[in-house]
């Protein structure tokens, strides 16, 4: 009889979350180039916050693996940061549900404890 027996190959989504989440409602600006590389920006605000990421309502849908930066609108020295469009959800009465994911952890950017 094994003394450690074999995890379960099988995992809930929880089990694979990075970090601390947090509802939290943040505005949030997202930026990126479009076919003619012209710069377009679009305000939405965040559900969730993580230190890598979030979940975003945004007027538009967007395209998954889109390459963006997001900037805090609630901290007025908020600096852009370089993301990706990772999940897409449904479409709410407030907007399109997003999941962004910074391309490096951030720890300091929504200006909370996480």
């Amino acid at each position: 009889m094994p003394t450690n027996p074999e995890p379960s190959r099988t995992s809930n989504w929880q089990d694979r979350r990075r970090g601390v989440r947090l509802n939290s409602h943040v505005r949030l600006a997202v930026e990126w180039e479009d076919a003619n590389g012209q710069t377009v920006r679009e305000e939405g605000f965040t559900r969730v916050v993580n230190p890598a990421g979030c979940l975003a309502l945004l007027p538009h849908d967007l395209p998954l693996d889109l390459r963006v930066r997001l900037t805090n609108l609630s901290l007025p020295a908020s600096q852009p940061v370089p993301g990706t469009i990772v999940w897409k959800g449904r479409e709410t009465p407030d907007g399109h549900e997003i999941g962004f994911e910074f391309s490096q952890s951030q720890i300091d950017f929504w200006g909370l404890h996480l």
